[in-house]
């Protein structure tokens, strides 16, 4: 026999009434069912875990005791098809009561109503364990209930009124309708607990549930202090304890702190005016906006989608990055916020309490992943929020400010810099109002930022903002290194101090001083030098470069286009009335960079116009003074040039002195171009380096030139070329024009100058030279300035020029100069090619002999043109050297061809073959023909014109007078070997030795 269980909520009057109620009505059988149905399969389906923790923080609500929560999956039984598992939720607080166990068999009559504290407020939560279950039950410790889909099925099946629709609906029923007494005690410790046998179908899913259940559940359920979760004999326990405005959720050992934004109030009671009559009463609302935070305090986003919690979570989805938790009204499906005026309030109250919870952390940039997307909105509330919200914090003061660590602003008033790093804020923080910190800057914020309207500044912006303003160098510095990597073109008006004081509205053509640059005293020159300590960083530099600024050594700057220009102005600057002081400070300038930049005398000739201080207290060029005591102020006429102040000169190193032009001794100048050679007589040097070239060669291309000036100021010569030897040797390097070498200018110059004791060098000879030994007369001076001169010493030296050649062929009728016998032979010939194109006037005098000259004008003089007429000539001859003809042009004389006519008029004795010839095989040999050919007649005598000669050349045959000197000589010129008549006469004299003088020829 069963034992009865007690049923203390009299849940067989309940069943009763319920039964009578179908009975009468089968209709209401029918909306019950489809009601729960609709519950279970709608709204509740997958709210079992959330349901059973709501109910149990009403309970902890309801008792005043903080509220725990024990859920534990038990497997039970064994069998062949496995054992079955039963769920267990056990709660603390108020235990079941008569209205409780009326709740769970009733749909839609919440005995929580009048509860303002309770979560719960519909009174169909629990419908949600159908899901799972066909048998729930609760055991509390004031009795319990439960319910079943087999006893129901078996109850309504009794009421014949409700068998059809039964059978129509395959045996479904409204299981939550008919309770029935259940015995048995929750656990200890616990006032309630749910016993869920599960359907085999469920099981996997209540399983995968209860892992995947987060402690951030809690943060809805204030009055859940602790949910306990046992899966296979494993336990976890989760927790939340709060302290406003923080919460601290624990899941097992890891424990997150939540940041609370919290408002409370109440809604006045016209805005529930459409909201179901039970609803209205409840017009009090708390709205909680959460966010997690890190270990360090910062904001982390919530991972994945977010939802309403309303209180518990819903359907309806959030695009803001933080967990809202506020009692919106929802829809019949209880998973969706249904439209209105409570809704509009609430919405309007969380973007209030939004706007508090944003500012609180908004000590770290994290914070923009708070502010709302426009256009990224979910849903209509969604939309609605993220308005509402943007609209708030777009007003309130909250983001910080860079040089105010305590300050607030609202974005309005707020600016951003286009760069995240550290450097650009920290410099421009003062300069920019209402600039965030660096790490606002980051890329991932900058839609944040745009939504709220905070200007984002650029590079441009940036030069902007600085113009005008006054800074330190230092911090211009600082901020070229910030600004260094910034797109170029948004830079090019960006300031730049100068050492002047002025300021250069861009860096192009800026200056940077290099560390020689003697930035103080460059003023006068009102040049764009960047003021030193404003680039003194490698960034700053480098920045600048890229925006066109030169790097300005001394050097550099004394090539600007804008030194040489005060320079070259400075003379006439002083003799038109420039202020004192205005002139000496332009030379200090300029002779400063000149020290700096190590510039050596005549690298920059124009340096040579900087008006400088004489001795006398007038200006001058510098190229036009002396230093004090200078070797050069010896040797120069009286007067030729000032001297330099003495006092401003013992200020100064000579060496810069010099490379500015002062005069210490003779002074190089240099030229691309002889007609830009300022020296004296540059254009007759030039006419005679030209006559050098070969005739018809084309204008020659100019190397790099250098001269000395001031030569035609020298008054004491002996003391002034061993000044000028010991100038570099570049000075006396010859040019070379088109693979010609030249003499340059200095030689040149002296060479034509009477220079050496009162003579020009190119009128004396070189000592120990031997072929113009009797022509020229020694020159004497000390040996390097000789050897500096490169003085004439051999007539290939004298020829070269064109005017030493003229003077050559006077010398040559001098009587009272010698020639050497070997040069003698061919000068005139020599004289001839070199002077060959130029009017020469023929000499009074010609040379016929080493010691001997003629006048043509009283004596008879040719010039030989052929050997055999010398016995007919009756004149003085000249050499031709091999070259008559024009020998004979030069010197306006007659050959011997034109003045003697004759002919052969004698016979011959006999008429031989040149090979027959005694002494003709030696002379074929000596010849290098392997014979002779040709035929000779030997006259005994021959006459040429009635008077006897050695030979006379035919053409066919020649005549001689049968000695071997006619012989060689006849035989030499036929063969074009006259060199060899002397060797061809050897020959025939003695053809009886010819063995012997061909072994003696075989000699090397």
């Amino acid at each position: 026999m069963l034992t009865p269980v007690a049923d203390p909520f009299d849940t067989a009057g309940l069943r009763r009434r319920v039964l009578a109620a179908w009975a009468d009505s089968p209709a209401r059988f029918r909306e019950d069912a489809n009601a729960e149905e609709d519950l279970v399969r709608g709204g509740y389906r997958d709210r079992l875990l959330v349901e059973l923790a709501q109910n149990a923080a009403d309970a902890a609500v309801r008792a005043g005791v903080p509220g725990r929560l024990r859920l534990e999956l038990v497997t039970v039984g064994s069998g062949p098809g496995g054992g079955g598992e039963v769920l267990h939720a056990a709660n603390t607080g108020a235990p079941l009561d008569a209205d409780g166990v009326t709740g769970l068999a009733t749909l839609r009559a919440s005995a929580k109503r009048d509860e303002v504290a309770t979560v719960g407020r519909f009174g169909v939560g629990f419908a949600a364990v159908l899901a799972v279950s066909d048998e729930p039950a609760v055991h509390s410790t004031t009795g319990g209930v439960r319910f079943s889909a087999a006893h129901t099925r078996a109850e309504v099946a009794d009421v014949p009124e409700l068998a059809a629709e039964l059978g129509r609906r395959d045996g479904a029923v409204p299981v939550l309708r008919l309770p029935w007494p259940a015995d048995g005690p929750p656990p200890e410790g616990y006032a309630t607990e749910v016993v869920l046998p599960l359907r085999a179908g469920s099981r996997a899913a209540v399983r995968a549930a209860l892992e995947q259940l987060e402690a951030e559940l809690l943060l809805a359920l204030p009055g859940l202090a602790e949910v306990e979760v046992v899966v296979d004999g494993t336990a976890r326990l989760l927790g939340c304890t709060a302290e406003p405005p923080l919460a601290r959720v624990r899941d097992g050992d890891r424990t997150t702190t939540w940041r609370l934004a919290t408002r409370s109030g109440e809604l006045p009671a016209g805005l529930l005016a459409d909201r179901p009559v039970e609803e209205r009463a409840r017009r009090g609302y708390t709205v909680t906006w959460a966010v997690p935070l890190d270990d360090d305090g910062r904001l982390v986003p919530p991972a994945g989608r977010q939802v309403l919690h309303a209180p518990t979570p819903s359907d309806e989805p959030l695009s803001l990055p933080a967990r809202l938790i506020a009692p919106f009204p929802l829809g019949p499906d209880r998973r969706h916020v249904a439209p209105g005026s409570v809704t509009d309030a609430l919405v309007a109250v969380a973007a209030d309490t939004y706007a508090d919870l944003v500012p609180a952390l908004a000590g770290d940039p994290a914070v923009l992943a708070l502010v709302p997307r426009i256009g990224l909105a979910a849903a209509e509330l969604d939309a609605a929020l993220g308005s509402a919200v943007l609209d708030r914090l777009r007003a309130v003061p909250w983001l910080p400010v860079a040089d105010d660590p305590g300050a607030r602003q609202p974005p309005g008033r707020a600016a951003v810099l286009d760069d995240d790093r550290e450097e650009p804020v920290e410099v421009l923080a003062g300069v920019l109002p209402g600039l965030l910190p660096a790490g606002w800057s980051r890329r991932d914020g900058a839609p944040a930022l745009a939504a709220l309207g905070v200007r984002r500044l650029g590079p441009a912006a940036v030069v902007e903002a600085v113009a005008g303003i006054s800074r330190p160098p230092q911090w211009w510095a600082r901020l070229y290194a910030a600004l260094d990597g910034a797109d170029r073109e948004e830079l090019g008006a960006l300031p730049v101090p100068l050492a002047d004081g002025r300021t250069a509205s861009g860096p192009a053509g800026v200056l940077l001083p290099a560390d020689d640059l003697p930035v103080g005293h460059l003023g006068p020159l009102h040049l764009r030098v960047a003021e030193p300590a404003a680039v003194a960083t490698p960034a700053a530099r480098r920045l600048l470069e890229r925006l066109g600024a030169r790097p300005a050594t001394a050097a550099v700057v004394l090539a600007d286009p804008a030194v040489q220009s005060a320079v070259e102005a400075s003379v006439d600057a002083v003799e038109e009335g420039w202020d004192d002081g205005k002139p000496a400070a332009l030379a200090q300038a300029v002779l400063a960079l000149v020290a700096a930049a190590g510039t050596t005398p005549g690298e920059l000739p124009w340096l040579a116009e900087l008006a400088l201080p004489d001795a006398d207290g007038a200006w001058a060029p510098a190229g036009e003074l002396l230093l004090p005591g200078a070797p050069l102020a010896g040797v120069l006429e009286d007067g030729a040039l000032g001297t330099l102040d003495p006092d401003f000169a013992a200020e100064h190193d000579p060496a810069t002195l010099r490379a500015a032009g002062v005069l210490a001794d003779f002074a190089l100048v240099r030229a691309e171009d002889p007609d830009d050679l300022d020296v004296d007589a540059a254009d007759a040097w030039a006419d005679a380096v030209v006559d050098r070239l070969p005739p018809g060669a084309p204008p020659p291309s100019w190397p790099p030139l250098t001269a000395v000036r001031d030569l035609e100021l020298v008054a004491d010569w002996a003391g002034a070329l061993p000044l000028l030897a010991a100038l570099p040797d570049e000075a006396w390097a010859d040019v070379v024009l088109d693979g010609v070498p030249v003499p340059g200018y200095l030689r040149w110059w002296l060479g034509t100058h009477p220079v050496l004791g009162g003579r020009r060098p190119d009128r004396l000879c070189a000592p120990g030279s031997r072929e113009l030994q009797g022509l020229y007369d020694v020159a004497a001076g000390p040996e390097e300035v000789l050897e500096r001169l490169r003085l004439p010493a051999t007539v290939d030296d004298v020829l070269a020029d064109a005017d030493t050649a003229l003077d050559l062929l006077e010398r040559l009728g001098d009587p009272a100069r010698a020639v050497p016998a070997p040069v003698l032979r061919t000068v005139y010939a020599r004289l001839a090619t070199a002077l060959d194109g130029i009017d020469v006037d023929p000499p009074a005098r010609v040379r016929v002999a080493p010691d001997r000259v003629a006048d043509p004008a009283r004596e008879t003089v040719v010039v030989l043109d052929a050997p055999w007429l010398l016995p007919l000539a009756d004149a003085l001859l000249v050499p031709a050297g091999g070259a008559p003809g024009p020998v004979a042009d030069l010197l306006d004389l007659p050959l011997a061809g034109e003045r003697v006519r004759a002919e052969v008029t004698s016979t011959p004795v006999r008429r031989q073959p040149w090979a027959a010839v005694p002494g003709a095989d030696l002379a074929a040999a000596r010849l290098g023909v392997p014979e002779l050919t040709g035929e000779v007649a030997v006259h005994e005598p021959l006459l040429a014109g009635g008077r006897a000669v050695p030979w006379w050349p035919g053409e066919a045959v020649d005549c001689v007078d049968g000695s071997p000197g006619a012989l060689g000589r006849a035989l030499a010129w036929r063969a074009g070997a006259w060199p060899l008549r002397q060797a061809l006469a050897e020959a025939f004299a003695e053809p009886a030795r010819s063995v012997d003088l061909a072994a003696e020829d075989a000699v090397q």
